[in-house]
């Protein structure tokens, strides 16, 4: 249905169907946010999307309305999990938990399903301890990454169709697991739906994602960018949950991604797992942060123009002061942050990544050249803007002699601050 005011396709909440006006934030136009360039890319021009997010006034879902299918998007994907060391100790520890909480175990004919399993990095330690394993992964070349280590991957995305097929196969989840992606899905119904079929009767599923409440808190924007479909707070999600038949049983607030949820839910038949305390005090919790009130939702737009103030000020004195500046990272937060800022080689004269798929290549955008760590030593800037700013303490640890030649690390998110 169009809009009778501008004669555009009304946009529509794609939990509830209500129709959406509330502006939650507009970072202007970008690219997608893992669509690095090669050098033969620089003579073309690149598709911007609008990127600006609503929040339904029926649910209080926050959303950007979908700009581009998940198959362009996911079908060749950039970020490899297992470069991050502090990523994969957070896998490990999650594997020992579950298993030790749940008893999984190889004798117990247990299987353990994760959805958008990456390159393996958290089923590898399922599989060290004998128990079955499955990943579905969209990406092609980030499934090879899996199959090649030894973890058995199925290269489709994830729906309700995909969940009958496997289920068809003989495939039921014990353990269902997915890591960062459930904001990585416009069809959200169907997605959910999709995981109820594949849960097994008395099966546990868990899902983690940053949490909206630190990401108001902390005004932490730069987190939104295409990829991202929805953002979702604690009230949200369980009753998003709730309307396909799983009760969410227990919650866990995590510091992974400046401030993450892991919800754990299972079949609203299963009586063996009774709703916990921690999910009572997380309600309440948003409830007294205000959460479950539209007008909270309002002032958000205008601390973020502050950010990017400030972040402006800090890199234009110390040009002007003749300090060198480059960057540590290229996430796709880097890219909204950069991107909404206008940020270019004018200030950051470039940045590093420890990962070989991104070296060589250019920031969608902002066309910043991606080089290896090495090149901090060779060029001993004054400043190294951190853009993963969630792996701070890591990356700090890990170029600890960027500080031999006097060079400082900044972060910019939720305010610009030298790291001492």
């Amino acid at each position: 249905m169009e809009d009778l005011v501008t004669g555009y396709p009304r946009l529509a909440c794609r939990f509830c169907g209500a129709p959406l006006s509330h502006v939650f934030v507009d970072l202007g136009a970008s690219p997608l946010a893992n669509s690095y360039l090669e050098p033969e890319d620089l003579r073309r021009a690149e598709a911007f999307y609008p990127l600006t997010v609503y929040v339904c006034g029926e649910c209080l879902l926050v959303q950007l309305p979908e700009a581009e299918r998940p198959e362009a998007i996911f079908s060749d994907y950039a970020y490899f999990s297992s470069y991050s060391e502090s990523w994969l100790r957070h896998a490990q520890a999650y594997a020992a938990a579950m298993i030790n909480r749940f008893n999984i175990s190889a004798g117990g004919g247990h299987q353990v399903v994760e959805i958008a399993s990456n390159d393996g990095y958290l089923l590898r330690w399922f599989k060290e301890r004998g128990v079955p394993v499955l990943g579905v992964e969209p990406a092609g070349n980030v499934a090879a990454a899996a199959a090649a280590a030894g973890i058995p991957t199925t290269v489709r995305f994830f729906g309700e169709a995909t969940a009958r097929e496997l289920v068809g196969e003989g495939v039921r989840a014990d353990l269902l697991v997915g890591n960062n992606v459930l904001a990585h899905v416009p069809g959200l119904n169907d997605f959910v739906t999709g995981l109820k079929i594949l849960l097994a009767l008395n099966g546990v599923l868990t899902l983690e994602f940053p949490h909206l409440l630190r990401l108001m808190a902390e005004d932490q924007f730069d987190t939104i960018y295409h990829e991202h479909y929805s953002y979702f707070s604690f009230v949200t999600v369980r009753k998003v949950f709730a309307a396909h038949g799983l009760t969410l049983f227990d919650v866990e607030e995590l510091p992974t991604h400046g401030g993450s949820l892991r919800i754990y839910a299972r079949h609203d038949e299963d009586a063996s797992k009774p709703v916990g305390e921690r999910v009572t005090a997380l309600l309440a919790d948003e409830e007294a942060a205000g959460l479950g009130r539209l007008e909270t939702y309002r002032s958000f737009g205008e601390r973020v123009e502050r950010v990017k103030w400030g972040l402006l000020r800090f890199l234009i004195d110390s040009k002007e002061a003749g300090k060198s500046i480059a960057g540590y990272g290229a996430p796709a937060k880097g890219n909204t942050l950069l991107n909404y800022c206008g940020i270019r080689t004018d200030f950051l004269d470039y940045t590093v990544d420890r990962s070989p798929h991104k070296q060589g290549r250019f920031l969608p955008g902002t066309r910043i050249p991606i080089h290896g760590p090495d090149r901090l030593r060779e060029t001993r800037p004054d400043y190294v803007l951190i853009l993963p700013w969630n792996l701070k303490e890591e990356i700090v640890e890990q170029m600890a002699d960027v500080r031999s030649w006097g060079g400082r690390f900044v972060v910019a998110i939720p305010e610009v601050r030298i790291l001492e």
